[in-house]
C-alpha cells in the first residue's frame, strides 16, 4: 500500500461506508501548541494527537523526543478510535514531519493500513469542523519491530557499512549551525539529505521515481541495499523514511538521531560539507 493519500482519496474514503480515523498530528518544532490550530478548525472527524506529549516519551538520555512507551502509545491509539482493521490517516500542516512520526510508530507497532495526507492540511479543500469528535475506542494493540530500527552504534556501523542519511538542515549537517543540541557536526560517515528536497514546490511529496533517482544518487544503489535515516531528534527523520518507501527502499530509523548521539561525548563528530 502506498503509504501518502492525496486529498480528494480521502475525501473520498471519508464519505464511503467505513471511514478512516484520521489523525491531526500538527507540530512545529520550537512552534506553539498544535491544538488551539485543530480547535479552530481541521478535518472532519479528526483526533488531535499531541506529539510531544504522545508520540514520544520524555527528554533524556534517549533524546529529545524518544519512542513513546508503547503500551502508552497504544492506550493513545485506541482513544483515538485506531482498531487492527482500521484504515488510518494522518495528517499536520508543516512539511509531514509530525503526520510522518505517527505514520512510523503505527507501522513500527504493526498497523498495517497508515497512510500520510499528501501535503497536509494545505492540500485539504473540504471542510474543516472545530468540534471535537464523538469518544471512540479502538482495539489496536501494539506490536513493536515490524520496522527496522537502529540504535546508536547499528547507525554508526551503517554509515560506514551501508547508507546513513542525514536528514535534518544542510546548514545543520555542516555544523555551521545549531539551534537545538548541544553540539553541531554530524555522525561520521552520513550523507546530507535535507527533507526540503523530498517534497515539490506544492508542498506534496516528489514522484516516486523523482525520489528514487535522488535516494540513488545519494548513494542508496538498487532498493535491496541498507539504507538508515535520522535527524535531529526522529521527527523529520520519520519523513524520509516515508520518502525512502514510497522511492522503493525499506529504510532503517535511529529514533534518537542526534539528539542522543550528541548527548553522549564519547561519540565521534564529524562537520563540513563531506561525510567525514
Amino acid at each position: 500500500m502506498k503509504p501518502i493519500v492525496s486529498a480528494a482519496g480521502l475525501a473520498s474514503a471519508l464519505a464511503g461506508p467505513r471511514p478512516p480515523v484520521v489523525l491531526d498530528v500538527r507540530y512545529q518544532l520550537g512552534g506553539p501548541h498544535g491544538r488551539p490550530d485543530y480547535d479552530a478548525g481541521h478535518v472532519p472527524g479528526a483526533v488531535f494527537v499531541d506529539l510531544d506529549a504522545e508520540l514520544a516519551g520524555p527528554p533524556g538520555d534517549g533524546g529529545r523526543h524518544p519512542l513513546p512507551d508503547v503500551e502508552a502509545f497504544g492506550a493513545v491509539m485506541r482513544r483515538a478510535g485506531v482498531s487492527t482493521d482500521s484504515s488510518v490517516v494522518v495528517y499536520d500542516a508543516d512539511k509531514g514531519w509530525g503526520a510522518a512520526r505517527a505514520w512510523w510508530l503505527l507501522r513500527w507497532t504493526g498497523h498495517a493500513d497508515v497512510r500520510v495526507l499528501d501535503g497536509g492540511l494545505a492540500a485539504w479543500t473540504g471542510p474543516l469542523e472545530t468540534e471535537r469528535p464523538a469518544p471512540a475506542v479502538g482495539d489496536f494493540v501494539p506490536k513493536p519491530g515490524a520496522l527496522p530500527l537502529l540504535t546508536a552504534d547499528a547507525a554508526a556501523e551503517l554509515a560506514r557499512s551501508g547508507l546513513l542519511l542525514d536528514a535534518r538542515a544542510g546548514e545543520r549537517y555542516r555544523g555551521e549551525v545549531e539551534p537545538v543540541d548541544a553540539v553541531a557536526g554530524h555522525i561520521p560517515g552520513a550523507v546530507s539529505a535535507p527533507t526540503a528536497e523530498n517534497l515539490g514546490a506544492d508542498g506534496r511529496f516528489l514522484a516516486a521515481d523523482e525520489l528514487t533517482a535522488r535516494f540513488t544518487a545519494l548513494g542508496a544503489g538498487d532498493a535491496t541495499g541498507p539504507v538508515g535515516v535520522y535527524c535531529g531528534s526522529g521527527v523529520s527523520g520519520a519523513q524520509e523514511a516515508l520518502a525512502l518507501e514510497l522511492a522503493g527502499f525499506t529504510p532503517a530509523l535511529y529514533a534518537g538521531s542526534w539528539s542522543e548521539w550528541s548527548r553522549d561525548p564519547e561519540r565521534p563528530v564529524a562537520t563540513g560539507a563531506q561525510p567525514g
